[in-house]
């Protein structure tokens, strides 16, 4: 029987409050996982509101089938990536929406489950592959990753996606090693960490950067969440909201910035005289600081310690 799929929503009410939702919208959760943040949705928007729920993970689908079913067909769950939103609308039929929740990064089942490959226990690290792949049914595991990268590629990835000290030195030490037999568990890739002596100074296992790094990079999840926060802005109507949780520092800058864009409308260079690029104002701001998980949610849910949410408002643009 397969383990049933467990993720504690974070920040909900904080989220919900953000998104001002109306009995009668149509909202995009673009990240389902379990559905409890869709269901909390659903119990706002009724009795007719409409929910079109993404998710790349099937058994996140199939979970938030069985949790949503009571909704019936009030909601609509798509197997694919908030990146294709546009797309999607577009095939559905829908050509905007009142509101689009994002909430990113790696749920709680995902981490727990050692046959995703998503976690590093050392109790399950000898038969944990390295997959960590969203999509299973997608082309490149971690494994793929550290056997074709060339060391500069994967320098990179940790330094630029796991901000990890001795990015270079981690890199070289692959390098080594998948010469000598190819990487495939976690407990060869934490064997290869430790003798490389990375990460040095941080509170947490040095391999919470490296998995966290090379999840992002076999996921392409920051220029997913590049292209997907494009097709929010996008789809929404005016006075539409978004609402995005990011979880770690490249994910929360990409949502700043792309909001702090969308709301100043020029993108022009600071010293530009006058405008040229003929941006124009899309969104009003509606979280001057992220809103963070408060003391008690972090003793409740220590993984959501981390979360930082951002929103805001579409409006229309002068002519």
């Amino acid at each position: 029987m397969a383990p049933r799929f467990s993720h504690r929503p974070v920040l909900l009410d904080e989220s919900l409050a953000l998104l001002a939702l109306r009995p009668h919208a149509v909202v995009v959760d673009g990240t389902v996982g379990g559905g409890e943040h869709a269901a909390a949705i659903l119990e706002s928007i009724g009795p007719d509101g409409r929910l079109i729920a993404l998710d790349l993970d099937t058994a996140a689908l199939e979970a938030a089938e069985q949790r949503l079913r009571p909704f019936g067909d009030r909601v609509e769950l798509i197997h694919a990536s908030f990146r294709d939103l546009g797309r999607i609308l577009v095939e559905i039929g829908v050509p905007q929406v009142d509101a689009v929740l994002l909430d990113l990064g790696v749920s709680s089942h995902q981490l727990d489950q050692p046959g995703r490959g998503f976690r590093f226990a050392e109790d399950s690290a000898d038969r944990t592959p390295l997959d960590m792949r969203m999509d299973q049914q997608g082309p490149t595991t971690a494994a793929d990753l550290l056997g074709s990268a060339s060391v500069d590629e994967l320098a990179r990835i940790f330094r630029e996606f796991g901000d990890l000290r001795g990015a270079r030195r981690l890199a070289r030490a692959i390098g080594e090693a998948r010469r000598r037999a190819p990487l495939r568990t976690t407990r060869e890739l934490l064997d290869v960490i430790d003798a490389a002596r990375v990460g040095g100074g941080r509170r947490h296992h040095p391999a919470t950067r490296v998995f966290q790094a090379l999840r992002i990079a076999v996921n392409d999840e920051l220029a997913a969440l590049e292209e997907g926060l494009e097709s929010a802005i996008d789809a929404l109507r005016a006075g539409g909201r978004l609402a995005v949780l990011a979880y770690h520092s490249a994910e929360d800058r990409i949502v700043k910035n792309r909001i702090r864009d969308a709301v100043r409308g020029c993108f022009c260079p600071p010293r530009t005289p006058i405008c040229i690029c003929g941006g124009a104002v899309r969104l009003r701001g509606l979280t001057r600081r992220p809103v963070v998980p408060t003391p008690d949610e972090v003793r409740a849910n220590p993984r959501s310690r981390s979360a930082r949410l951002r929103g805001a408002e579409r409006v229309v643009a002068a002519v």
